[in-house]
């Protein structure tokens, strides 16, 4: 029997043996503190050991909490990939899309309710490879997504391939003699696309991370949280950098904090010290505010205005 069998029918057991109708408890019978927010019948998760996603999906629960956010009025947009399980843990409507196309879809679901909070939540592959064109856009456009992006600078599930943010020159497996074309960095990416908040931390920063979170879901606009994340099945054992925990350890000797730092400068060399924090804050009117006030203009009365969040102090 395959691992994945193995894996598959511990799942299945774990399932018939859970008790649902008083969720899930410690033997202690203490709840979950997340679970409330988790689909806990499709719990345990597919995630490696030592993978940093389930610390992502943490601080996006604990970053939704401080906003206050209704539930009911947030919706969570994923592509395909190891990322994309999160829409499908997450007890909140969520879309698991086709590859690349989670910011259009979030577009789309956005601009037929506006009064719903979008989020994409997807992986540097599926965001800024098959999906960068419609990263740019929506950017450059100021639509009102919160986009985090788990970045484990490889294309995890499909085999460890080459990704725009793989530096050189890691080894993937279509680059195994080493990567070297030039990595995408993506706050410089998002700033100079337009949008209206940046940030980056990695899982190591755990509330951080959160606290960012919340400052993007606060934020009226295109907002970009870039979380960086180990790998530790594709891209740490192919690069010989121990486990998950080594990465860890790796953040927390080499990552720099700069707040308001030029986006120019915090590019990521290959297991070479770089930058986290908070990038860019600023205000900018939404494509929705931009599109109201002109078919006002051209229409008059004859318009109705689509109600959505309000950039307060945008002119």
């Amino acid at each position: 029997m395959s691992t994945a069998e193995n894996h598959a029918d511990l799942v299945q057991q774990w399932h018939h043996e859970a008790d649902y109708d008083t969720n899930l408890r410690t033997p202690e019978g203490i709840p979950h503190p997340m679970e409330e927010f988790l689909r806990m019948d499709r719990i345990p998760h597919i995630w490696c050991p030592t993978c940093g996603l389930g610390i992502v999906m943490t601080a996006f629960v604990e970053g939704m909490k401080k906003t206050g956010l209704n539930p009911d009025e947030v919706a969570i947009v994923s592509g395909i990939g190891c990322t994309g399980r999160t829409a499908g843990y997450i007890k909140l409507d969520s879309f698991h899309t086709t590859h690349g196309r989670a910011i259009p879809f979030a577009t789309g679901l956005h601009l037929s309710n506006p009064k719903l909070k979008v989020v994409v939540i997807s992986g540097d592959g599926d965001l800024f490879g098959i999906g960068g064109n419609h990263f740019i856009h929506a950017a450059r456009r100021n639509v009102d997504l919160t986009v985090i992006c788990v970045n484990n600078f490889i294309y995890a599930m499909t085999g460890g391939q080459l990704a725009p943010t793989t530096p050189g020159p890691a080894n993937t497996s279509t680059t195994p003699y080493g990567a070297f074309e030039h990595p995408f960095n993506l706050p410089f990416l998002a700033d100079a696309c337009g949008a209206v908040y940046v940030a980056r931390w990695t899982t190591l920063h755990v509330r951080r991370l959160a606290d960012s979170i919340a400052n993007a879901l606060a934020k009226p606009g295109f907002s970009l949280v870039e979380a960086i994340t180990p790998c530790s099945t594709l891209y740490a054992r192919r690069n010989r950098l121990g486990t998950g925990n080594n990465l860890m350890k790796f953040y927390h000797e080499n990552s720099v904090i700069r707040h308001g730092a030029p986006t120019s400068e915090v590019e990521i060399d290959f297991q070479k010290p770089f930058v986290v924090g908070d990038f860019v804050d600023r205000n900018r009117a939404t494509w929705m505010e931009l599109m109201n006030k002109q078919m006002t203009v051209k229409l008059g009365e004859e318009f109705v205005a689509r109600k959505g969040k309000t950039c307060t102090s945008c002119v």
